[in-house]
């Protein structure tokens, strides 16, 4: 069937670059497009990915969970500490 397509210029460019380099007529690069994106439409859905949470177990017994950051910069503070004593 012969028909009257108005493409954009960018997309023309790339199908003409593609049938240059396959050495085949931009009429055959032109109709495997539009039949991989015709395929494409009715592809079936992937299922949606769930997640189940796991149990890590409960707060160490002597821990504040209310001071977390503070407990978290003192971590980081002690962890610094012994690289620079490393360093000496």
């Amino acid at each position: 069937m012969r028909t009257t397509l108005t493409i954009d210029d960018d997309l023309a460019e790339a199908l003409r670059a593609r049938a240059h380099k396959a050495r085949r007529p931009f009429k055959d690069i032109v109709n495997e497009a539009l039949r991989a994106g015709l395929a494409d439409r009715t592809r079936v859905r992937p299922r949606r990915y769930r997640l189940r949470p796991a149990a890590l177990g409960g707060v160490c017994p002597g821990f504040n969970l209310d001071k977390a950051l503070a407990l978290a910069d003192a971590l980081e503070d002690e962890g610094i500490a012994r690289k620079l004593e490393g360093r000496k």
